[in-house]
């Protein structure tokens, strides 16, 4: 009996520091004891002992004590405390490898990617790469007695709960067990489609404190991230949460048809979004370039400056793209009810113009649209987003269970 107690005390505790944390990192300011304690509805008590926890753990630090009156003793402000715990994020994506360690007071800790061309390069190689330069990384960061929560990995591909990576067609890699590879399972790596974590880099306080200066969704807001590549990935957030679907594959919007007699898309089917609004394929059908000298940033840089040209050719087959965009988007939109849209990738290149085109054809898009007001926005983590992101939910170990890494590592 006294040792159930104590399992359910360790649990109870477990759980209210979590809360504590979580209300951390939603807030836009440091708050007090007494601020926390009536908006997590625990006791002052209960509250006192908790912060004394984590400031003991260096996970809290105290701010100024400030009085809000002439009557009773000034509050002690909280603020979570960077440089002790991190996550560690990795990706694998189409133009390159890396990894990012994120600390939940947002500051990158340590950030390196590699540029190459990975078409052609088999999972073997890539992964011994991404082992070596995680544990260059690890290394230093358990000598400065960093607390390493956990690890992730961004993959441009369909990944299942088993860490199979079932497809990756634009890296041409299928049926991928990752298991198999050391740094997998070294770090009990969790693997993750990488739009996924692209838009989880975007809900505001979801593991790291950067709630004061993010503007633009809410912790709970409900939105449809685009990430666009060389292929093009989708993710549905509801209430601040991804949606996974059954299988978890959920949010594959590049995979829609816009044209039952379009172009043959490497999945297989004809006229996909991605082959109307991929980077490969508009720089194909431009003119730019072609085969693999399409995918790289070379060609980018040339499709952009014909755009800003106005070349005939590529202002009709970006017009085109817009035209998929605006009907894959508002057939998601219709099905999920959400008004938000988040473009990611490298159509953030062709500036405030082609997003205000898009948020405009998409009104005939929408069913609802006289009675919503559909945006369409750059993401504010725009910078290999899918490595926050991945970085992050290696953190949210953490915050999901803060009691073992406190008692275990402090």
């Amino acid at each position: 009996m006294v040792s159930l107690r104590r399992i359910n005390q360790d649990d109870l505790r477990n759980h209210n520091l979590s809360v504590v944390i979580d209300t951390l990192l939603r807030s836009s300011s440091p708050m007090s004891r007494a601020d926390l304690a009536k908006e997590t509805g625990l006791t002052k008590a209960t509250m006192s002992l908790l912060a004394s926890l984590l400031i003991d753990a260096g996970i809290v630090k105290e701010g100024e004590p400030q009085s809000s009156s002439n009557y009773g003793r000034p509050s002690t402000p909280l603020a979570l405390a960077g440089g002790r715990v991190c996550g560690i994020g990795m990706q694998v994506n189409t133009d390159g490898y890396g990894c990012m360690a994120l600390d939940i007071n947002h500051d990158i800790l340590r950030h390196e990617w590699v540029d190459a061309d990975m078409s052609g390069v088999e999972p073997d190689v890539v992964f011994g790469k991404l082992d070596a330069m995680a544990k260059a990384m690890a290394e230093d960061l358990e000598s400065k007695r960093c607390i390493i929560a956990g690890v992730s990995c961004a993959l441009p591909g369909l990944v299942t709960s088993d860490k199979r990576l079932l497809m990756a067609r634009n890296l041409g890699w299928e049926n991928v067990d990752l298991t198999t590879f050391d740094v997998m399972r070294g770090y009990d790596v969790t693997p993750c489609n990488e739009a996924k974590l692209a838009a989880i880099a975007q809900i505001p306080g979801y593991a790291c404190a950067r709630a004061d200066v993010f503007d633009g969704v809410d912790c709970a807001d409900s939105f449809l991230y685009l990430s666009c590549d060389i292929g093009i990935g989708g993710a549905i957030v509801r209430d601040g949460e991804i949606v996974s679907g059954s299988h978890g594959f959920a949010g594959e919007i590049g995979h829609v048809s816009v044209s039952l007699d379009g172009p043959l898309c490497g999945c297989g089917r004809r006229g996909c979004l991605e082959t109307y609004a991929g980077r490969r394929a508009l720089v194909e059908a431009s003119g730019v370039a072609e085969k693999n000298a399409a995918s790289s940033g070379e060609a980018l840089e040339r499709l952009l400056d014909a755009w800003h040209s106005h070349d005939v050719r590529t202002v009709e087959v970006v017009g085109r793209a817009i035209d998929a965009l605006a009907s894959a988007i508002g057939s998601a939109l219709n099905l999920a009810d959400v008004d938000t849209v988040l473009l990611g990738g490298w159509w953030t290149d062709f500036g405030p113009f082609f997003y205000e085109t898009l948020e405009n054809r998409l009104e005939s898009q929408v069913l609802g649209a006289s009675d919503m007001q559909v945006s369409v926005s750059i993401p504010l983590v725009a910078d290999h987003p899918a490595l926050y992101g991945a970085a992050e939910v290696g953190l949210r170990k953490f915050i999901d269970n803060p009691l073992t890494f406190i008692t275990d590592k402090a």
